[in-house]
C-alpha cells in the first residue's frame, strides 16, 4: 500500500476549491497516518511548462505547505493528467510490487480521474478516501457536483473503492500491523 498525493501545489490549493477546509484537514490526517503506519507517501506534481505559474522554479509549483514531502519522499513530475504517463511512477510501483494505492489531491475531474482510471487499467487496487480530492467550478458543473459525480457515481465499484476517511485510516492502521 502507498499513498499517492497528486497536484497539491500552492497554485491549485485555493479558495475556489470545493470543501477546502475538509480537503486540507483530511489530507493532513491521511499523510500523518501514512507516516505513522510506515506507508510510503509519494507525491506527483504537475508542470505546465515554461511561461506558466505552474512550472518548476515558480512559487505556485511548490507543494502546499501543510502537505510538504519529507526529505526521502519520492516526487514525480508530470505534464499530462495521468500520474502514470511518462513519469516513472508505474515502473517504480511495479518494481516495489505495490498493489494498493490510496489517491488524494487535485483536481477531481482532471488529474485525479485520469490517475484513478489509469491505475485501475494497470491492475492496481485504487482507494479513494472521502473528501480528500477536490476541484473548482467549471462551465458544466460546480465543484461540489463534479466531486459527487466522480466519487459517488463514476469511480466507486468501477475503478476504485471510494470509502470514508475513517475506513481509510482504519485500513492504513491495519497495514502497519501486517
Amino acid at each position: 500500500m502507498v499513498l499517492l498525493v497528486v497536484d497539491t501545489q500552492k497554485l491549485l490549493v485555493n479558495n475556489q476549491l470545493y470543501n477546502l477546509g475538509n480537503f486540507i484537514k483530511n489530507i493532513k490526517d491521511i499523510i500523518s497516518t501514512a507516516r505513522e503506519s510506515k506507508i510510503e507517501v509519494i507525491y506527483v506534481v504537475h508542470d505546465n511548462g515554461s511561461g506558466t505559474d505552474l512550472t518548476q522554479g515558480k512559487e505556485g509549483f511548490e507543494i502546499y505547505d501543510d502537505f510538504k514531502p519529507l526529505g526521502n519522499d519520492k516526487v514525480f513530475i508530470k505534464n499530462v493528467n495521468s500520474s502514470f504517463k511518462g513519469t516513472g511512477l508505474l515502473e517504480y510501483l511495479k518494481n516495489k510490487n505495490q498493489k494498493e494505492i490510496i489517491v488524494v489531491g487535485l483536481q477531481t475531474d482532471k488529474c485525479i480521474d485520469a490517475t484513478i482510471k489509469c491505475g485501475f487499467e494497470h491492475g492496481f487496487h485504487m482507494i479513494v478516501p472521502a473528501n480528500a480530492n477536490s476541484t473548482i467550478d467549471n462551465e458544466y458543473l460546480s465543484g461540489k457536483d463534479s466531486y459527487k459525480y466522480y466519487n459517488e457515481f463514476m469511480w466507486n465499484e468501477r475503478y476504485a473503492d471510494c470509502i470514508s476517511l475513517d475506513e481509510t485510516i482504519e485500513n492504513m492502521n491495519k497495514y502497519m500491523a501486517i
